[in-house]
Order: C-alpha cells, then sequence, then structure tokens
C-alpha cells in the first residue's frame, strides 16, 4: 500500500514537472525566432539574387563578412552592429567572391538560411559559414538578431566572442 502511494506521488510530481517545463518553454520561446537551412537562399546568393524587399546587412569585415543578412522591408532591425549595405548584383558578387575565397582558406563551405518568425513565417534570409551563431528575438514588427563571434572565420575554435547587442 505505502509503496502505491510513493510511486503515485512520483508519477504526479514527473507530470506536473513535465507540464511545467512545456509551458515554461512556450512563454520562453514564443517571441524568439530561428534560422533554417535552406538551398534556394544559398543558390540566391551564389547567383546574386538581391530581393527588392529586403534590406540587407552585414556583420564584421567589409570584405569577409561574419554573415549576410536580408530582412523584410516590414520590420525593423535593432542592432548597432550590422551594417545596412545597398547591393547591386555586381557587389554582390564581388562579396559573396571574398567570402568564398575566404572559407575555401578553412575547408568551409556558405550556407543559406531562412530567418523565421515566432510563428515559423519568413521574414529574411541569412548567408554564412555553418559555424556562424546567431539569435533572433521578435518584438511586433521589430527584430533583434545577434551578431556571430567577432572572428567566425578563425580557425580551431580559438574564437572572440561577440559584443552584447
Amino acid at each position: 500500500m505505502m509503496l502505491k502511494a510513493i510511486k503515485r506521488i512520483i508519477s504526479i510530481s514527473c507530470a506536473i514537472l513535465i507540464l511545467s517545463s512545456v509551458g515554461c518553454a512556450g512563454l520562453i520561446s514564443g517571441e524568439y525566432g530561428t534560422i533554417a537551412p535552406n538551398r534556394d537562399v544559398t543558390e540566391s546568393f551564389e547567383n546574386y539574387q538581391i530581393d527588392p524587399d529586403f534590406n540587407y546587412y552585414i556583420s564584421g569585415s567589409d570584405v569577409y563578412p561574419n554573415a549576410v543578412i536580408g530582412i523584410d522591408r516590414s520590420y525593423t532591425l535593432n542592432s548597432k552592429l550590422w551594417k545596412k549595405v545597398e547591393f547591386t548584383p555586381e557587389t554582390l558578387k564581388d562579396l559573396v567572391g571574398d567570402m568564398k575565397a575566404k572559407v575555401s582558406e578553412l575547408n568551409e563551405i556558405l550556407h543559406g538560411f531562412n530567418i523565421l518568425d515566432d510563428k515559423g513565417n519568413k521574414i529574411g534570409d541569412w548567408y554564412s559559414i555553418l559555424s556562424a551563431r546567431t539569435t533572433v528575438k521578435i518584438e511586433d514588427h521589430s527584430v533583434i538578431i545577434i551578431t556571430p563571434d567577432i572572428d567566425t572565420y578563425k580557425e580551431n575554435g580559438d574564437k572572440e566572442k561577440r559584443p552584447e547587442e
């Protein structure tokens, strides 16, 4: 009888813990977006296609940016660390070529990603090497995208931490 009571208490405790974890995760993740790999985005950057509905930004060096993003013009990017750029197909071609030259030294390749809001809707594009990390936070029609590490291209994982946004 006592053993049944202990098992029941443990079961109820586990159920409460699981439900509270799911509930908290929903509250926390509800305002965060994600980036998701997308071959079409990769091809778009590598074919130097500019989306007229996007504002474009780079992080890091003007020649070898750590990442290039395009954000839907209906969103405001809140960050002092992203540099807004006006691309033409020619300037995008030069930039992508420079980035490819840099990553080839590291035996890496560049990838395209969709930037998604907290509901899974596409709000932009991201282009970088896989190890470039970010966080996407959505606030109404405003977005905060954390820049990748200062030296994304540094080998052996010996990277400097990025400053706070």
